[in-house]
C-alpha cells in the first residue's frame, strides 16, 4: 500500500474499505485500496456489483440530463463519491455552461480528488460533511456561494441512501431538505432494495459489514417513502435501468442485476 500513500488525504480511515472507494473500483476508477478491492471482488461473488454500479451510474447521467431539460441549473449532489466519468457537473455544464453544483461526501478521498478536479471549476465545488446533518451542508459557504434556494434546486441521493441507518431516520432527513428547497425543485434518488433477490442482498449485507458504512436494503414501500412531498415524473419508483432508458429495450439481465429502485420527484 505504500504507493498507495501519496495521494491519500489527511483524515482517511486506512482501518476498513470505504463505500465511496469500493464504488470507484467497481466503475473502473484508480482512487482505491487494496482492502477496497479485496472487499469489492468479495461483494462479487455474492451480487452482480460492476452490474449494479455501471446501472446506477447510467441512471444518474440520465436523470442529471433530464433536470438540465427541465430547466434546472442548480444541484446539490449527496455522497458524490469519487469522481469519474460522467460527474454530474460534466453532463450539466455540457448541457448548460451556467449549472452550479455542490458535491458532498464523507469520504476523505473522495472530496480531494474532487476538488483537484474542480479547481478551474468557479461553478463547481466539493465539501466534506455527513448528509445527515443537512443544516450544515445548506449552511455551508460553498453551498451558499454556489446555490441560490429562491431558484430552483436539484437534490441528487444516488446509491446512497442504503448507507444510512434505519435509527438515523433517512426518512426525516430528506424532509428537512426538502423543507429547504422551493417550489419547482427536484429530488433524483436511488437506493438498494430487498426485492429483487433478498437472498443474494442477505450476503451482501453481511459482506459490508466490514466496512465503514454496512449497508441497509430496503423494500419498494420504505423506498417509495423517501419522496413523500415530491410529485414523482414518469415512469415513476422503477429499478434503475427502467428509468427513462435511452434505448427503446432494456435487457431483462439488467433490470435482474439492477437490485436498486430510483426516482426522480418534483416539489409542487
Amino acid at each position: 500500500m505504500s504507493n498507495e500513500l501519496s495521494w491519500v488525504p489527511d483524515g482517511v480511515n486506512m482501518e476498513l474499505p470505504s463505500s465511496a472507494r469500493i464504488y470507484d473500483y467497481l466503475l473502473g476508477g484508480g482512487h482505491n485500496f487494496e482492502m477496497d478491492r479485496t472487499l469489492a471482488d468479495r461483494l462479487l461473488t455474492v451480487v452482480p456489483a460492476r452490474d449494479m454500479a455501471r446501472l446506477n451510474r447510467a441512471f444518474l447521467g440520465r436523470c442529471t440530463q433530464f433536470l438540465v431539460d427541465q430547466g434546472i441549473r442548480q444541484f446539490l449532489d449527496l455522497g458524490s463519491g469519487v469522481p469519474t466519468v460522467g460527474n454530474v457537473h460534466e453532463v450539466a455544464q455540457a448541457a448548460a455552461p451556467d449549472s452550479r453544483v455542490v458535491y458532498v461526501d464523507i469520504e476523505p478521498v473522495a472530496v480531494a480528488h474532487s476538488e483537484l478536479l474542480l479547481q478551474d471549476n468557479p461553478n463547481a465545488a466539493a465539501i466534506q460533511a455527513d448528509l445527515r446533518d443537512p443544516e450544515a451542508i445548506l449552511n455551508h459557504p460553498e453551498t451558499k456561494r454556489l446555490l441560490d434556494f429562491s431558484q430552483p434546486v436539484a437534490l441528487l441521493l444516488v446509491g446512497v441512501l442504503q448507507f444510512i441507518p434505519d435509527d438515523s431516520d433517512p426518512w426525516s432527513v430528506i424532509q428537512r431538505y426538502r423543507d429547504a428547497l422551493p417550489a419547482g425543485s427536484y429530488l433524483a434518488f436511488s437506493a438498494f432494495t430487498w426485492d429483487g433477490n433478498r437472498e443474494a442482498m442477505t450476503k451482501a449485507v453481511e459482506v459490508f459489514k466490514n466496512t465503514q458504512e454496512p449497508i441497509h436494503p430496503r423494500t419498494r414501500a420504505d423506498i417509495l417513502r423517501f419522496a413523500e412531498g415530491f410529485d414523482l415524473v414518469e415512469p415513476g419508483l422503477v429499478y434503475t435501468p427502467n428509468w427513462r432508458p435511452e434505448t427503446e429495450t432494456v435487457h431483462l439481465e439488467d433490470v435482474r442485476h439492477s437490485n436498486l429502485f430510483a426516482a426522480v420527484g418534483r416539489k409542487v
